[in-house]
């Protein structure tokens, strides 16, 4: 029996991310791509192109992840932990990680996903030369007038739970004020 018709009984010819019935494929959840059951999920195109960002994240479609995130398979799992985690500016999101729980092997797993896709790309780096990674804290070391917000963020202000922007090594986005804002890596040091 054919791998794909394995998953469609298994995920009931559904998407196991969004549960979407239309335009479904394998997905081999990294990184491991020796076509394994195990080690596959069903996802439908839209899921699959925001997995392997070749799409803009479209963050309603992944409120899904409120229920597929609780499936019993480990690579559902994984690939449900990862999403969350480059989701993690939305309070949802943050909030549905905090509460996961993954067993030791399919929380590796899932690590080891995240890893592999920093070592490729860009690296952000503080004003101490410090490398920075998704989650972690800054202080600001200098007032910020941001624009369009009408306030100023002073310097000692810690800004946690960064994101780090995919395109430009200069970018980080975190919140300051309830506002979600882009700051630039010269202007932040890593806080411990």
């Amino acid at each position: 029996m054919a791998i794909e018709n394995i998953l469609r009984e298994r995920a009931g010819k559904k998407c196991e991310l969004c549960a979407n019935s239309e335009n479904l494929s394998v997905y081999f959840v990294p990184p491991h791509n020796d076509g394994a059951v195990d080690k596959s999920i069903l996802a439908c195109a839209t899921c699959t192109g925001q997995i392997m960002e070749n799409a803009d994240i479209d963050v309603h479609h992944w409120r899904n992840l409120n229920d597929s995130a609780w499936s019993q398979i480990p690579a559902v799992q994984v690939v449900a932990w990862r999403m969350l985690s480059r989701l993690r500016d939305e309070a949802w999101a943050r909030d549905l990680l905090e509460i996961l729980y993954l067993d030791d092997a399919t929380a590796a797993w899932a690590q080891s996903g995240i890893e592999a896709s920093d070592e490729v790309g860009i690296r952000h780096i503080d004003s101490n030369g410090t490398e920075l990674a998704v989650g972690d804290s800054v202080v600001l070391i200098k007032d910020l007038n941001v624009k369009g917000a009408g306030f100023t963020a002073k310097r000692g202000t810690v800004v946690r739970n960064i994101s780090l922007s995919p395109n430009n090594a200069k970018h980080i986005e975190g919140r300051v004020n309830s506002q979600q804002i882009v700051i630039l890596t010269e202007f932040v040091k890593k806080s411990n």
